[in-house]
């Protein structure tokens, strides 16, 4: 993977970038499409392709539950399994530690309102909490399958291991994601592990890199520089004949100590002189400090290399983290909002159920050049979301991938043509107004 600056800019610490990946270049700041299941769901490749999507990121703790890791190596990795000739990701199952654990059966997401008094009152710890999927150890994480209930234990070389056989070609390291209610001796607590998890992944991830060369490269003599399972996994895996990328992911909730002390390790960290590839910021915001999260650790983190912000996706969020130094984002908003009926337009979201549109017979949007929009109208989707038809779900969220990745492109040429500031003042006053 290389990753090249072609523009910065002024007066902040965003950038306009260029990443090569073993399966094609991604055009940065970028929106990463999610595909869970190795599927973004209601839609093909090639609608995922014509939305205007460069690269698409596949969810390990899924995958791995079903249909498998191996099965996924055996198809020739996550691309060819899914159809999707593009570059990929893999996220490293440490969102599910927060969403299965922590915040199971409580009203916490990936962004969070911490001005609810609710939400204030430290609970980890409390036995009569809902029963979590999740339970955190220092060597790994216990995970009760919502499938079957069958338990799976995960520690950072496991997911390492599975993200290998899952082939994309940028994956990440394990870690522990954080509520940001949660207290501060918590956050201490889950920032050393989630290092130390960090450590073990790059050492984990080089090791079965090493295999793979030396088995491409014909030198059985030098195999005893890795372990047997190493060796095993590799042999296995050699359909999977490319380098794979990992990135290195900074945690440490709303403080800025644990924030820029994050930053500072994962940055630094090497094992046998070999860092990161590139980082990707976790955690469960606030909203309201967000954005100064991701100054704090942008600018400690390597300018040289590319950052990711995962799990965030709303338009004000986009501008927010470009303009501090994100190069891509991956969300699952956009088809989720758009299966329940939640549609981006320049002018804020619409409800498609609402009963004006029942028989409004306009594009959702004008001036939009998304499939959705030039043959359908919002009448005709009205009709399919209120008759529960399937097609409802594809159509609404064709336009909100579209919406997105049209918007990331804009703001990308902005910089370019030096007008961030003005396009972004423009489309966020616009975008306030109520529909």
């Amino acid at each position: 993977m290389q990753f090249k600056i072609e523009k910065k800019l002024k007066g902040s610490l965003g950038r306009v970038g260029r990443l090569e990946t073993p399966h094609g270049v991604i055009l940065t700041p970028a929106f990463v499409a999610v595909g869970t299941k190795a599927t973004i769901k209601s839609l093909n490749p090639e609608q995922v392709r014509d939305a205007g999507s460069q690269v698409v990121l596949g969810n390990t703790y899924h995958l791995f539950l079903q249909p498998g890791d191996e099965i996924v190596r055996g198809a020739g990795g996550i691309g060819k399994f899914m159809n999707w000739t593009g570059p990929t990701m893999t996220d490293s199952g440490g969102f599910q530690v927060f969403s299965l654990g922590a915040a199971y059966g409580k009203d916490i997401s990936k962004i969070t309102k911490i001005t609810d008094p609710s939400l204030l009152i430290p609970e980890r710890f409390d036995d009569s909490d809902a029963p979590r999927l999740a339970k955190i150890g220092e060597d790994g994480v216990s995970f009760k399958s919502h499938l079957d209930g069958k338990i799976h234990y995960i520690t950072p070389e496991k997911s390492i291991q599975i993200q290998h056989n899952l082939g994309a070609d940028i994956i990440f390291a394990f870690d522990e994601c954080t509520s940001p209610t949660e207290d501060l001796k918590y956050q201490e607590e889950a920032l050393n592990r989630t290092h130390k998890w960090a450590e073990r992944s790059l050492k984990e991830h080089l090791n079965l890199e090493n295999s793979k060369q030396l088995l491409s490269h014909g030198s059985p003599h030098n195999l005893t520089m890795v372990n047997e399972r190493n060796i095993a996994q590799a042999e296995e895996s050699t359909v999977l004949n490319f380098s794979q990328a990992l990135f290195g992911i900074v945690q440490g909730g709303r403080e800025e100590g644990l924030r820029k002390k994050s930053a500072k390790i994962i940055s630094e960290m090497q094992v046998d002189g070999k860092s990161f590839d590139g980082f990707g910021i976790g955690g469960s915001f606030a909203k309201e400090d967000m954005s100064t999260a991701v100054k704090w650790v942008n600018e400690i983190l390597p300018e040289e290399k590319p950052r990711h912000l995962l799990g965030i996706g709303e338009p004000e969020d986009l501008f927010m983290g470009i303009e501090n130094g994100v190069d891509l984002f991956d969300c699952v908003l956009p088809t989720r909002l758009g299966r329940n009926g939640t549609i981006y337009t320049k002018l804020g979201k619409i409800i498609m159920t609402n009963k004006k549109y029942r028989d409004d017979f306009t594009p959702i949007e004008k001036d939009c050049v998304c499939y959705t929009c030039t043959h359908y109208t919002r009448a005709y989707i009205a009709h399919l979301f209120h008759g529960k038809e399937m097609l409802a779900g594809t159509l609404a969220s064709l336009h909100n991938l579209f919406f997105i990745n049209n918007l990331v492109s804009k703001i990308r040429q902005s910089i370019i043509d030096d007008g961030f500031f003005e396009f972004k003042e423009n489309f966020l006053k616009d975008y306030q107004k109520s529909v």
